[in-house]
């Protein structure tokens, strides 16, 4: 499926996603270059023979659709590609494209620079938003976010439930902060085990 801001299309024959209680879309915010990186593409960087980029594919291998917010990428198919406006708005700029794409009640959130994240920690953060399955939902939260060893939220790697994003966006994210808008939100922890929550800011994040 391809897609660029305006009308929505999609390529003929392409299954439309399920939408039933299990299913979950993924949005992957992946900008373009790095300053501190010497303006280089990051999530095409690689990282033990990956890029960036196919690790948190990786990672949302059972998500239906995925959406990548940046740059369109050779190589890389059967995902929605969109971009922010204006390009290079910001995170929660992409966020806001990316979920135009959405029709699910849940949606997972990745940044496009992360090199510890797996499918075992989006499988980790659905649980986290779901809660317990004893039929109390007074308490349901609205996201599930990884937190690094530092206790520092991760909100570019995060569970959410799709209307309570939707209904938290200003009308216009431009240069919004991503932690001061969905941090009114109500919140799960998830601890990262090891380097889950690793993601590459320079070249000393690097292995």
């Amino acid at each position: 499926m391809i897609a660029a801001r305006g009308p929505r299309r999609a390529e003929t024959g392409h299954a439309e996603p399920a939408t039933g209680p299990s299913s979950y879309a993924g949005v992957v915010v992946a900008g373009g270059a790095a300053e501190r990186l010497g303006g280089v593409d990051k999530p095409m960087l690689e990282v033990g023979g990956r890029t960036l980029l196919a690790r948190s594919l990786a990672a949302l291998s059972g998500a239906d659709p995925v959406v990548v917010v940046g740059p369109r990428r050779p190589g890389v198919d059967g995902v929605v590609w969109t971009r922010e406006q204006p390009p290079g708005a910001g995170p929660l700029a992409a966020l806001a494209a990316g979920l135009a794409f959405v029709q699910q009640a849940r949606v997972v959130v990745l940044a496009g620079d992360l090199r510890g994240v797996t499918a075992a920690v989006v499988d980790r953060l659905l649980e986290a938003l779901d809660g317990p399955d004893d039929g109390d939902h007074a308490d349901t939260p609205d996201g599930a976010v990884l937190v690094d060893a530092d206790g520092r939220r991760q909100w570019l790697l995060g569970a959410w439930r799709t209307a309570s994003l939707r209904a938290a966006l200003p009308a216009d994210p431009a240069g919004a902060s991503v932690r001061r808008v969905l941090g009114g939100l109500v919140i799960v922890d998830v601890p990262a085990r090891g380097d889950e929550a690793a993601d590459v800011d320079t070249a000393d994040d690097l292995p």
